[in-house]
C-alpha cells in the first residue's frame, strides 16, 4: 500500500512540473536594459523573493496535512505494518514466483524472497499458497528482507520433537541412512539418531533392511544446546508389551494351563512367550527326569502348553511347569520294581558318596560307595562310574512315600568272603594288583571284592624303606602270602618278604658282633649315618662312632672298615662304629708291648735268682753286677707298669 501512495506523489509532482514548463514557454519573459535590475539587486531579491512562499499550497491551491495530523496519519499509517523480529516465525503468502524464488508477502513493509530449493517437498508449489518462514534479517545489505521456509521447518520441527518428549507423544518417522551404531530417522524435517539397541526388543545386526521404513517412535533424549534427538522404536514395543503384560497377569490364575511358544533357551530353563508376556519354565520343571541342558528337550519356536505354577503381580514374574501336566512317575510305579528286583538304569549323577541311576523318567536310586563292590577297601565313585554308563543293580530298599530307592551292585554276585578261608588259606601264595599306596603299608587287590595290607615291614626282610613307595608303585602286579584272615572284618594281612626264608639266621653267624666289615655310607644326618654292608645289609653309626683317627668325621658316601657293636636278630638291626676300629688297633699295640715288657721283666728276674743260687759268698764284683739287675729290674717294671 505504502508502495501505491509514493507512486501516486510522484505521478502528481511530474504533472505539476510539466504544467509550469507549459506557462513558462507560452509567456517568455523579454528581458531589457530597462527592465533589468541591477546586479547587487538581482541577488539579493534571489535569496529574498520568495521567502513568504507557502509551500504547503501547490498550484492547483490544494492544502497539505498539517504537521500534528501528518504525525498522527503516519502513525495510522505505521500501524498497518507487522512489528516483526528476527528469527522469528510468520505465516506467509505466495504472491510472485520466478525462476529461482517464490516472493512471500509476511505483512511487512516490503516482500521477501524464498529459494526454490527450499520448496522440494512440494514443488507444485502456487502463487496464492500460505508457508511458514523465518524472518532471518530484516534488511540485509541491499536493504532486502530475508525470509527462510527451511530454517522455519527446522525450527518447528524441533519445537515438536521437544513437545514430544515433553508428552510422551508417540511420532512417525522415516528412516533415511544407516550411520555408526544405529540409524538416521527423519522427524518432520529433523533428523533424529536411532540407536541399534533401541531398534527392537530383539537384537538386531542388519540395520540395512529398515533404511527407507516410515515407522512409529517416542522420543527418549534431547539435547536443546546442539538441538539433537534420540527417538527409540523398542520404547513402544516395550510399552505395548507392558500393557499387554499387565492384561494378562490381571487374568492369571495358579494351575491355569496355557498355550506358549519357546522364545529363548538358557542354561538354567527357558522363556515362554504367551502372547505379549514371557513366563520362565526352569529347568527342573521340565522333566520329572534329570534334564542336564535344556535344549536337550527344547527348542526355540517350539509351541506347547505349560501350566501357572506362580506369578508376582509387582515384579512382573510368571513361573511356569511342564513336567506338572503329566502324573509323577512314582505314583505309576511299575509292578514288578520291589525290593530284591534286578533293575537297570542309565547314570545321571556322580556324588562322592555314590551315584544315581535313573531307573525310568522321574525314578531314580542310589548306589552307594559301600554297594559297589564286596571289597572293604574304600571306593571312588567317580573312577568306578561315568555319566550315561547304564548299570543293572539290586533294589535294596524303597519307599514310594519319600520316593527313595536304594540299590546294589555288589549284592548280584555271592559274597566272596563267605568261601574266604577255602580259597585263601594262610600261608598260600597269590598274585595281586597294587590299589593303593599308604605311608604304613600298599593295599593289594587280589580279585574283586578280596583284598589286603602289605605292612611295610613286611616288605623286605633286609631293607628298610622310609615309603611303600619306593618298593612299589600303584598299579604293579606283586606276589604276596596270606600272612591271616579276618574274616568278621574283611581283612586280609598279607605279607611280601615271606616269599623267602629268613636271611637273619645266617647273617648272624656272618655279622658277629666285634667283626670288621667294610662298609658305605649312604645317609648322614646330625644323629648319624646309615651304612651299607655287603649282602644288602644297613647298619647304623651313632654320630660318636663316626670320628676318625686324625679327629675328623665320617662323611656321606665314604667307604671305610666298621665294626659291628651290636647286632639284633628279632629286631633286624645292626650297629657299627668305624672309631672302634683305629681305637682297636691302638688298644693292640699297647698290649702287645705290655705283654712285651712283662716278659722281659720275667726273664730279669730268673737271671737274678739264678746268680744268686750260684754265688755263696758273694764278692764286690758280684755286688756290683747284681746291683745292675737290679737296676735293670726297675726300669723293666717300671715300662711294664706303663
Amino acid at each position: 500500500m505504502f508502495t501505491c501512495i509514493l507512486e501516486n506523489q510522484n505521478i502528481e509532482e511530474q504533472n505539476v512540473n510539466a504544467e509550469a514548463a507549459a506557462e513558462q514557454q507560452e509567456a517568455p519573459v523579454q528581458e531589457t536594459v530597462e527592465t533589468r535590475a541591477p546586479r547587487r539587486y538581482y541577488e539579493e531579491a534571489s535569496t529574498t523573493a520568495h521567502d513568504d512562499f507557502d509551500w504547503s499550497v501547490d498550484k492547483r491551491n490544494v492544502a497539505s496535512y498539517k504537521e500534528d495530523i501528518r504525525q498522527n496519519m503516519d502513525a495510522l499509517y505505521g500501524q498497518t505494518f507487522k512489528s516483526i523480529a528476527e528469527s522469528e516465525l510468520l505465516q506467509g503468502t505466495v504472491v510472485g514466483l520466478t525462476k529461482t524464488d517464490a516472493i512471500i508477502n509476511i505483512g511487512f513493509k516490503s516482500d521477501g524472497l524464498v529459494s526454490l530449493n527450499e520448496f522440494r517437498d512440494i514443488p507444485d508449489v502456487k502463487i496464492g499458497d500460505d508457508v511458514e518462514v523465518m524472518v532471518v534479517q530484516k534488511e540485509d545489505k541491499n536493504g532486502h528482507l530475508h525470509l527462510s521456509r527451511k530454517m522455519a521447518r527446522a525450527a518447528r520441527s524441533w519445537q515438536q520433537i521437544v513437545d514430544f518428549y515433553k508428552t510422551g507423544e508417540v511420532v512417525t518417522g522415516t528412516i533415511t541412512s544407516k550411520t555408526k551404531g544405529g540409524l538416521i530417522v527423519d522427524v518432520h524435517g529433523l533428523e533424529t539418531f536411532l540407536p541399534g539397541s533401541q531398534i527392537d526388543v530383539k537384537p538386531v545386526t542388519d540395520y540395512d533392511q529398515y533404511v527407507g521404513k516410515t515407522m512409529d517412535f517416542k522420543v527418549v533424549k534431547i539435547n536443546e544446546t546442539i538441538r539433537n534427538a534420540v527417538v527409540s522404536h523398542k520404547a513402544l514395543i516395550e510399552s505395548d508389551i507392558e500393557q499387554q503384560r499387565s492384561v494378562i497377569i490381571g487374568q492369571l490364575e495358579k494351575g491355569q494351563v496355557l498355550e506358549g511358544t519357546v522364545k529363548n533357551v538358557t542354561d538354567f530353563g527357558a522363556f515362554i512367550d504367551l502372547g505379549g508376556v514371557d513366563g520362565l519354565l526352569y529347568i527342573t520343571d521340565i522333566s520329572w527326569g534329570r534334564v542336564t541342558h535344556p535344549s536337550e528337550v527344547l527348542h526355540n519356536g517350539q509351541k506347547l502348553n505349560v501350566v501357572v505354577l506362580d506369578f508376582d503381580d509387582e515384579k512382573k514374574r510368571i513361573s511356569l511347569g511342564l513336567k506338572q501336566l503329566t502324573a509323577h512317575p512314582w505314583d505309576n510305579l511299575p509292578a514288578e520294581i520291589v525290593e530284591g528286583a534286578k533293575v537297570k538304569g542309565k547314570v545321571v549323577n556322580i556324588e562322592d558318596y555314590g551315584a544315581f541311576l535313573e531307573i525310568m523318567p522321574g525314578v531314580e536310586g542310589l548306589v552307594h560307595v559301600s554297594e559297589i563292590t564286596w571289597s572293604s577297601q574304600p571306593i571312588n565313585a567317580k573312577e568306578f562310574f561315568k555319566i550315561g554308563e547304564e548299570h543293572e543293580a539290586v533294589v535294596v530298599t524303597l519307599d514310594k512315600e519319600e520316593r527313595k530307592m536304594s540299590l546294589s551292585i555288589k549284592q548280584l554276585t555271592a559274597d566272596p568272603w563267605d568261601s574266604i578261608e577255602e580259597r585263601f588259606p594262610v600261608d598260600s601264595r597269590h598274585t595281586g594288583v597294587v590299589k593303593n599306596i599308604t605311608p604304613y603299608g600298599v593295599f593289594v587287590e587280589l580279585e574283586t571284592g578280596i583284598g589286603g595290607m602289605i605292612h611295610i615291614s613286611d616288605l623286605s626282610w633286609i631293607k628298610r624303606y622310609n615309603h611303600p613307595s619306593e618298593f612299589v608303585k600303584t598299579g604293579d602286579t606283586i606276589e604276596i602270602m596270606i600272612l591271616s584272615i579276618d574274616k568278621e572284618n574283611r581283612k586280609l594281612a598279607l605279607g611280601h618278604k615271606q616269599l623267602e626264608e629268613d636271611p637273619w639266621n645266617t647273617f648272624e653267624t656272618v655279622f658277629p658282633i666285634g667283626s670288621i666289615h667294610e662298609g658305605s655310607v649312604t645317609r648322614k644326618d646330625e644323629k648319624g649315618a646309615t651304612v651299607q654292608l655287603q649282602y644288602g645289609l644297613e647298619a647304623y653309626a651313632p654320630v660318636r662312632h663316626l670320628r676318625k683317627e686324625d679327629g675328623g668325621a665320617v662323611e656321606a658316601e665314604e667307604t671305610l672298615p666298621f665294626m659291628i657293636i651290636e647286632f639284633d636278630r628279632n629286631d633286624k638291626r645292626i650297629m657299627v662304629s668305624h672309631a672302634r676300629v683305629w681305637e682297636q688297633v691302638k688298644h693292640e699295640e699297647k698290649e702287645a708291648a705290655r705283654k712285651d715288657a712283662v716278659a722281659e721283666n720275667e726273664k730279669t728276674k730268673a737271671a737274678v735268682k739264678n746268680i744268686q743260687n750260684k754265688v755263696e759268698k758273694p764278692t764286690l764284683g758280684d755286688l756290683g753286677a747284681l746291683a745292675a739287675l737290679k737296676d735293670k729290674l726297675k726300669k723293666a717294671e717300671g715300662e711294664a707298669g706303663e
